[in-house]
């Protein structure tokens, strides 16, 4: 790792360090983290979490979980243990590959899974980007996240997911094919009357109500401006709820 910048996300409330070449985190993890439906209390773990940053964002969101993580690459795992202590959360970050199924069985039962996969088209990725930056289909695919998602969960608990659009059936067949039904898909729509460039899927393990497809969630104005939605998640820490 060639070196870190130092970053803050949610209006100033997570300070992250991560690198300033390869993989970094943007509004995909504050996204997913508002998307995750935690309260306090509860056993939360994140599949693949870099810098840490999801976990960050739903630990300054909701008071008072109890948060797992898994990344394979030791220097990022070490550093997202290291902005965990930069936070003040407590975290356990556990160095695996999140295709070790007995890993997530190992750490579980959760209340709620989530992860943001690594996907670059092609199979390339960004000058100096870590292995964590493969395709899923060079490296771990989508079905492994979910089943490593899906292990990790008890009964009715949700595994969470952000995607690019063009795999939301892949991973929604992914989740089903791990055992998680009940499946919400929430477009993040650039602006209003654009196409969804960037996914949310939620589904329960074990869940066995229909699929539901919810409305977009516009991120920007047409001035380039964010919502006053997108603002909220962004700036002050809200969550994005579904009915």
């Amino acid at each position: 790792m060639s070196g870190t910048s130092e970053d803050r996300l949610l209006g100033g409330r997570v300070l992250l360090r991560q690198p300033v070449q390869g993989f970094r985190a943007g509004l995909d993890a504050v996204l997913l983290a508002a998307f995750v439906p935690a309260r306090p209390g509860q056993r939360v773990v994140e599949a693949g979490c870099g810098s840490g940053a999801a976990f960050l964002c739903l630990a300054a969101r909701v008071p008072g979980l109890r948060i797992a993580a898994v990344e394979r690459e030791p220097a990022m795992a070490a550093l997202a243990r290291a902005n965990a202590a930069l936070n003040g959360v407590a975290a356990e970050v556990t160095e695996a590959n999140i295709a070790d199924r007995a890993i997530a069985r190992s750490l579980a039962p959760f209340d709620h899974a989530f992860a943001n996969p690594p996907y670059w088209p092609g199979g390339t990725a960004p000058p100096g980007a870590s292995r964590r930056a493969a395709t899923h289909e060079s490296g771990a695919g989508l079905d492994a996240w979910a089943r490593f998602l899906t292990d990790a969960l008890k009964p009715g608990g949700t595994a969470s997911l952000v995607l690019p659009a063009a795999r939301f059936d892949a991973g929604i067949a992914a989740l089903r094919g791990a055992g998680c039904g009940s499946v919400a898909l929430l477009p993040l729509a650039p602006r209003a009357g654009r196409a969804a460039k960037r996914v949310l899927v939620m589904a329960r393990r074990g869940g066995r109500g229909p699929a539901r497809l919810l409305p977009p969630f516009v991120l920007h104005h047409a001035d380039g401006g964010f919502t006053p939605e997108a603002e909220a998640v962004l700036r002050d820490a809200a969550a994005i709820t579904i009915a």
